[in-house]
């Protein structure tokens, strides 16, 4: 016999998920500028190891309503390289239906307790329904010899 087919509650159409340097929303048209989109950060120490370390980004996110309609609560669930799964604080969007949708600019602070891939998924209602990346990438500072960097004075 046949599985009965899954009913589930309509969903939005991802057009933007991403982590930006900047993000503006125009006051007069509320269209959205979006620059430098990256996936990746670079942290640097002096230990062999990463210690955490805060990370400031911007996210840019645009989402479609198509068939929601109605006010529903989005979040955001950061997993590490290790597993662990922290969650943001609830936002709560309006949605209108057909091509409407709505767009907000997040400032994202964490710390990076570990270098490697860090997954940021999208949830509205607990459903996840977009993944975005980031890397740390973490750089050693190397000190040469007697414990001070040399800049190369002129003379010497």
């Amino acid at each position: 016999m046949p599985e009965p087919e899954e009913v589930r509650a309509p969903r939005p159409w991802v057009q933007i998920a991403a982590f930006c340097q900047n993000a503006i929303i125009e006051a007069n048209t509320g269209a959205l500028s979006v620059i430098k989109i990256t996936d990746s950060v670079g942290v640097a120490g002096m230990a062999p190891e990463m210690q955490p370390q805060p990370i400031q980004l911007t996210m840019a996110i645009i989402l479609k309503s198509d068939q929601m309609v109605g006010q529903y609560h989005v979040r955001i669930r950061v997993t590490s390289p290790q597993g662990t799964q922290t969650l943001g604080q609830e936002i709560l969007f309006v949605f209108e239906g057909g091509p409407r949708g709505v767009q907000t600019i997040l400032p994202v602070g964490m710390i990076a307790t570990e270098p490697g891939l860090y997954w940021f998924d999208i949830m509205i209602e607990n459903d996840v329904i977009t993944r975005v990346p980031l890397t740390v990438l973490y750089q050693r500072i190397q000190m040469p010899p007697g414990g001070f960097p040399s800049f190369g004075v002129p003379g010497q």
